[in-house]
């Protein structure tokens, strides 16, 4: 909640998809790979369905929050991978902490409310925490007087938190996050999610007002559909070329969260996906005819506090040093010039004035 929503997004048509048939605000309901053509549906006119012919095409629809099937997590949990669902958890925690101030709340109610449950111990998990943590020590005790210590957070992870990180970066983390008031690891698994409470593998049951779901990767129905060889976790298999496996043409590719080179194992990354976005664009403009190659430029993550992990292949750091680096690294990726310097503008309005707290429906 440190900026807004209009400091982080670029529109496409800004990228130079300026004419017409360069963009379409639609969502793909299926491929003929024979006919070279993408079945389309209007995401402004549902029903107006069309095709789109293509030359070559790149699938790159991502993944959605696994659920593994657990009860009531569709219904009541809250994700993190869309825009959409930010603005959701951002709407819901300012609501609950209105609610949880009224006279006619009980103080149980009250602190049901105040209490958040995370359920995967990741990267986005763990940095979802920290924002949290920075809400409740900056902003909490000025906007709600008297409700700054009813506020917990409960992050349930069954294994270690941020398993890809070095073992004493999470350790680190570990002590941060436990050393935090109201902040408690629980080594768990969530059984079930409901209403007002999730229930735990142990038996264990805890009431809250939010509930944020942030465990594992599934494929999109788009995906699912798609008559061609796919891995175990439903991911389209590739070559190290990236092109499609079962496609008669040679002519789709697939990257990112939806996509697994055979033989190739990696990480479901923003840094894999941007790597395979630049070879491709390489490859299509015959511009090389190498095979993707993949190596780590390390791993940033926040923790809250000011305090960061940096796990690079030159070495490790932690503190506020990691915490600087992990928020000049994530500014120079912001997709323009216009994004790179709001940004900024607005990290400096929240410093001396503070997080906005505006309802955003």
């Amino acid at each position: 909640m440190g900026y807004g929503l209009g400091s982080i997004l670029e529109p496409v048509r800004n990228f130079g998809f300026r004419k017409l048939e360069d963009f379409h605000l639609s969502r793909a309901t299926g491929i003929d790979f024979t006919k070279h053509v993408v079945h389309c549906e209007s995401a402004l006119k549902p029903g107006a369905c069309y095709d789109v012919e293509y030359d070559r095409l790149v699938i790159g629809v991502g993944s959605l929050s696994n659920t593994y099937n657990t009860p009531g997590v569709a219904e009541h949990a809250f994700f993190l991978k869309e825009v959409g669902d930010a603005r959701k958890i951002r709407n819901k925690i300012l609501s609950n902490f209105e609610l949880a101030t009224q006279p006619t709340v009980s103080q149980a109610e009250s602190d049901r409310l105040l209490h958040i449950v995370i359920v995967g111990g990741g990267p986005t998990g763990v940095e979802f925490g920290a924002e949290v943590y920075d809400f409740v020590e900056q902003d909490v005790a000025r906007l709600y007087k008297g409700k700054k210590d009813s506020v917990r957070v409960t992050l349930v992870e069954s294994n270690k938190i941020l398993g890809s990180f070095d073992k004493r970066l999470q350790k680190f983390a570990e002590k941060q996050i436990q050393s935090r008031r109201g902040f408690t690891l629980a080594r768990d698994l969530v059984t079930g999610v409901y209403e007002d409470h999730v229930v735990l593998k142990t038996g264990g049951k805890l009431p809250c007002g939010l509930v944020v779901w942030s465990t594992g990767l599934a494929p999109r129905e788009f995906v699912r559909d798609m008559d061609i060889p796919k891995n175990p976790r439903g991911q389209i298999l590739t070559n190290r070329s990236l092109q499609v496996q079962g496609d008669p043409t040679g002519q789709s590719y697939a990257l990112g969260d939806c996509a697994d080179i055979v033989d190739m194992p990696l990480p479901c990354t923003a840094q894999v996906a941007e790597r395979q976005g630049r070879y491709l664009a390489l490859l299509l403009n015959n511009r090389t005819s190498e095979e993707f190659k993949f190596f780590s430029a390390g791993m940033l993550a926040y923790i809250g506090g000011y305090q960061g992990l940096t796990d690079l292949p030159q070495g490790k750091l932690q503190g506020f040093p990691s915490w600087f680096l992990w928020r000049s690294a994530y500014l120079t990726q912001l997709g323009s010039w216009r994004l790179r310097m709001q940004v900024p503008v607005d990290w400096t309005k929240t410093l001396l004035f503070g997080r906005d707290i505006s309802r955003l429906e």
